[in-house]
């Protein structure tokens, strides 16, 4: 897991949005995503590098700032695509840096530490790093103890209070008990076990039976729960696990 160091999670926001950023470069800029199917690359980046300088400017200015309509954002030509995202990840480091990583600000749904804002898009970051190395065709690596995270922060994003507000779908996920368990191949790593409640998503670390199993290397689990990947290596109630990939798809 990554925590909340602020030089580690720095380090790999520019680690993952240089790979990003070198992955689309060149590309047409009307090359469909196929992760994604109604954008486009420019959608691609537009979407990342806008969202760095959002969360930036929420954290310098301590306020609630709408979230920009994409197609608004003016990344340049494409070939000042990859510095264009290069820059947007350096100004939301400098932002938290400028604060400090525990200064509170807005964090979508109440107030809480800057750093909020470096994880999430770190995460965010990762995962469209992916979509951009599907489109290129290139190789994708991931370190697993990043892949474990960006599936413990969905999770933690799904389940938390109020989060059908900002995902409407979430709020089809209360059941009665029924049990999901995303289980990693790789040693010391516990698998995510999820439990449907009436009051919502509950989940723990941990590799208890549950109704449906998911199995594998966790960096392919990572791309199936953020519905990069078909899901593969099920056992158990695949009806269960399909509503669960609808209602949670980033």
């Amino acid at each position: 897991m990554l925590g909340l160091d602020f030089d580690l999670l720095a380090g790999r926001l520019r680690e993952q949005t240089a790979g990003l950023a070198a992955n689309i470069d060149g590309l047409d800029p009307e090359t469909r995503v196929p992760t994604c199917p109604k954008w486009q690359v420019r959608d691609l980046v537009v979407h990342v590098g806008a969202a760095h300088r959002w969360a930036a400017e929420i954290i310098r200015t301590d306020c609630r700032v709408p979230l920009p309509d994409p197609s608004e954002a003016n990344p340049g030509p494409p070939g000042n695509w990859p510095e264009w995202l290069r820059i947007g990840a350096t100004l939301l480091i400098d932002a938290v840096r400028t604060v400090g990583p525990q200064a509170k600000v807005w964090i979508v749904a109440t107030e809480g530490p800057a750093i909020f804002w470096l994880r999430r898009l770190l995460n965010d970051t990762t995962v469209h790093h992916a979509d951009s190395a599907l489109t290129a065709g290139v190789e994708y690596k991931l370190d697993p103890g990043h892949a474990a995270d960006v599936i413990t922060e969905g999770l933690q994003l799904i389940s938390y209070p109020g989060a059908e507000k900002l995902k409407p779908e979430v709020a089809d996920l209360h059941g009665t008990g029924q049990t999901l368990l995303w289980q990693p191949e790789e040693p010391g790593l516990d698998g995510w076990r999820i439990t449907r409640t009436p009051d919502g998503v509950r989940w723990e670390a941990s590799s208890e039976a549950a109704d449906v199993t998911v199995s594998g290397p966790v960096r392919d689990l990572m791309l199936m729960f953020t519905g990069r990947l078909p899901v593969d290596g099920v056992t158990g109630d695949r009806a269960l696990l399909n509503h669960w990939v609808t209602h949670t798809a980033f």
